[in-house]
């Protein structure tokens, strides 16, 4: 096996080459272009990446030398032989090589370096061709057999196109046959998708304008309950009607299709509410039993559906308002005579010894009745909350003015509570006419008025419970004034002990005011807030409340007998004692009536007048007392005299004011000075009496204010020059308090100018 042939051996053998001189062979060679493109690879680079590959697979071409590749050689040079037509001049080596193949082995072997490569430069054009020769014979090789597939599909396709032909014919044979059929399937195809548009319009149709099996079942059986499923049949059946009603307004007229449509879901809707009517009535007349009153939803709706039918409605609100009727007179009865379930609460009746309780009881059930009442009808008409707060006014309306829903709330109400109002009012008929105190007759009254307005916020001026109450209070009211008018009476006619010492009010007249006492109390606790007795007008001008003008016709009757009484009683004590005793008789009886009505912003009526007539009995009394103490003073001829003086001869000359009489008055009223210093401080004992003290400082200071003027007016006529009187200044200094008005009213301790 020759060694492989390195890089660098090719290279000298190539330089080698290339320094000899081409021959006549080489020269011919050369020509060759095979040779010319080997000796440009032998010359080239081989530097290049690709030019070591292509050397390296050289390499490995001619690196084996063993019998294999020897056989290879031989075997591809026989073949070269058989095939080609020309032979170079080694051909006799190659013979000799292929004779005796293992002395080529061995020659190679022992052969110089460099032999291989010369040797396989020299063979390479050869094994080249013989490489390619065996390329061809494969090639052909294979390309018969592809030849021979070929053959074999050509006579499939001539098969193939034989059979096609048949198949066409036998297709034009069946088309030009079938042709009509098609036509006619073409033309059923178009028919029936006609036919389908159609029926999908008469399905839409029908389902727009009538009712499937189950919706005429919920508006006609009486196997379906009025609900959901029932609305729903009956708005579709209203829909209906309503869009055929705009498909028969065309032009040509109403057509028998819609003429029919409108028949039938008028007869199924006249149905459907004949079955709401039905069911409206029995549910009326079961919930109508029941104490707790609660409107469902079905039965809203269901209410609502048969307003557009109000002869229907009024027949269903008739059984409504004729069960109530006597649920509510019944549950009255019961709670008047039973009470309540397993006895709580009590049975009202159980109070009738209590007069405010059974009657407060009665008007308070009466009360949550009607109240339960009007709020079960509002939700059975859907009446929304008109934002009113709990005990406020509730506004009416005339009927003219009222809405359909409040009209048919106000007549359910009067019709429920119609029949209550016949046991309600006998009883307090009888309750009131029972009663003898006139203070229980008046909180009966007061009672009565006040569900009266609370109620009537509630059901209207015009309803049957409103005028009972109207009736009641003023029978309440009537039983109150006559038995006040009684007690009037009974005052006027009691008899008084004229002996009796005692200037302090009588005892009818103390028992007469303290029922006045409470009848104002009890009058001032319905005000509530409507306490002031005079308001603000338009315009700023003053305005009597309502309160004040309430209380008119109680003060009229219970005051003015008072005061008359003590007036009377006044002018009997005349006769046994003296005028002082009966003007402080009086004033300590008016006065303990004021006291008793000025925590009481209402009877300010009354209270003027009385405080008129005090006024006046307190100018009489202190005229009386200035007068008394003048006596007691010594001053009383003296001030008459000086103020009756006319100027037509001196007041000196005057029979009883003359300087010596004058000197005897003004040492009296000294001497009084000095001796009554109770009097003269602050009291008098003649007004010890009065029950008032402010009433007897007053008039003490009145007479007293007078007297100090009445003391200067004296002084002043005495300094007159005209009135001739000698030393004037010391006639009126050599008593006490010495001429000074001054000096007096210090001694009063009154301001100097001050009366009252």
């Amino acid at each position: 096996m020759s060694p492989p042939v390195s890089l660098s051996q090719t290279r000298s053998s190539s330089s080698i080459n290339s320094e000899r001189k081409p021959s006549g062979s080489w020269a011919s060679q050369s020509r060759n272009p095979v040779s010319l493109r080997l000796y440009k690879v032998l010359g080239t680079n081989f530097d290049d990446e690709s030019t070591r590959d292509a050397l390296q697979t050289l390499s490995e071409l001619y690196a084996s030398g063993s019998s294999s590749g020897s056989e290879t050689n031989l075997k591809g040079k026989e073949g070269a032989k058989n095939d080609l037509s020309f032979r170079d001049e080694d051909d006799e080596e190659f013979e000799e090589k292929r004779a005796h193949p293992s002395a080529g082995t061995l020659q190679y072997e022992e052969s110089t370096p460099g032999e291989a490569a010369g040797k396989a430069r020299k063979n390479l054009k050869r094994d080249m061709e013989v490489r390619l020769a065996e390329g061809s014979r494969h090639f052909l090789k294979v390309l018969s057999q592809v030849d021979e597939k070929l053959s074999a599909l050509q006579k499939h396709v001539s098969a193939m196109h034989v059979s096609y032909d048949e198949a066409e014919k036998q297709l034009q044979l069946t088309n030009e046959s079938s042709k009509s059929l098609l036509e006619r399937a073409g033309n059923l195809r178009e028919e029936r998708q006609e036919v389908e548009v159609q029926k999908s319009i008469v399905s839409l149709f029908l389902e727009r304008f009538t009712l499937n099996e189950e919706e005429i079942e919920a508006l006609t059986s009486r196997d379906v309950p009025v609900g959901k499923r029932f609305f729903q049949a009956m708005d579709k059946t209203e829909k209906i009607r309503e869009d055929c009603r705009v498909l028969m307004a065309g032009e040509d007229g109403p057509t028998k299709a819609g003429a029919d449509i409108m028949a039938s879901t008028a007869s199924q809707l006249e149905q459907g509410y004949e079955k709401i009517l039905r069911w409206c009535s029995y549910e009326f007349r079961q919930i109508g039993r029941d104490s707790q009153l609660e409107v469902s939803t079905t039965m809203r709706e269901a209410v609502r559906r048969l307003r557009k039918r109000p002869e229907l409605l009024n027949e269903s609100l008739a059984s409504l308002s004729l069960t109530r009727q006597t649920t509510l007179t019944s549950s009255f009865l019961t709670a008047l005579t039973r009470g309540g379930p397993s006895g709580l609460p009590r049975p009202i009746e159980l109070h009738a010894h209590d007069p405010l309780r059974y009657i407060g009881d009665m008007l308070a059930w009466v009360h949550q009745a009607i109240a339960a009442e009007r709020e079960f009808l509002e939700a059975l008409f859907s009446v929304k909350n008109d934002m009113r707060m709990v005990g406020s006014a509730r506004e009416f309306r005339e009927k003219g003015q009222m809405s359909e829903e409040e009209e048919w709330i106000k007549e359910l109400m009067d019709a429920a509570v119609g029949k209550v109002c016949v046991p309600l009012k006998v009883r307090v008929q009888q309750t009131v006419r029972s009663q003898e105190s006139a203070i229980m007759s008046y909180k009966i009254a007061n009672l009565l008025q006040f569900y009266k307005i609370t109620m009537t916020k509630t059901i209207g001026d015009d309803a049957i419970l409103s005028t009972t109450l109207n009736e009641i209070t003023d029978l309440a009211y009537k039983a109150f004034f006559d038995s006040v008018e009684a007690q009037s009476r009974f005052l006027t006619r009691a008899a008084l002990d004229l002996d009796d010492a005692s200037l302090t009010p009588p005892i009818p007249i103390l028992d007469h005011v303290q029922i006045l006492r409470e009848i104002m109390t009890v009058y001032q606790s319905s005000l509530g807030d409507d306490e002031e007795g005079e308001t603000n007008g338009e315009g700023g001008e003053k305005k009597t409340s309502p309160a004040v003008t309430g209380f008119l016709k109680i003060g009229d009757v219970m005051v003015q007998p008072a005061v008359d009484m003590c007036l009377n009683a006044a002018e009997g004590k005349k006769r046994l004692r003296p005028a002082w005793d009966r003007d402080v008789f009086v004033l300590n009886c008016l006065s303990y009536l004021l006291s008793v009505l000025e925590p009481f912003r209402f009877t300010k009526p009354q209270q003027d007048a009385i405080q008129e007539a005090i006024d006046s009995r307190v100018e009489e009394l202190t005229e009386e007392h200035f007068h008394n103490i003048m006596v007691d003073a010594g001053l009383d001829k003296v001030a008459a005299l000086c103020e009756n003086h006319d100027g037509s001869e001196p007041l000196s000359h005057v029979p009883g004011i003359q300087p010596s009489q004058l000197q005897s008055a003004l040492a009296s009223f000294s001497h009084w000075l000095s001796t009554s210093i109770e009097v003269v401080s602050s009291s008098s004992p003649r007004l010890s009496r009065l029950t008032l003290q402010r009433l007897h400082t007053q008039i003490h200071h009145a007479a007293l204010a007078r007297m100090a003027k009445t003391y200067g007016m004296i002084c002043e006529r005495v300094r007159r020059k005209e009135n001739r009187y000698e030393a004037a200044a010391t006639l009126l200094g050599t008593e006490r308090p010495f001429g000074q008005v001054g000096l007096l009213w210090q001694i009063f301790g009154l301001k100097e100018g001050e009366e009252e």
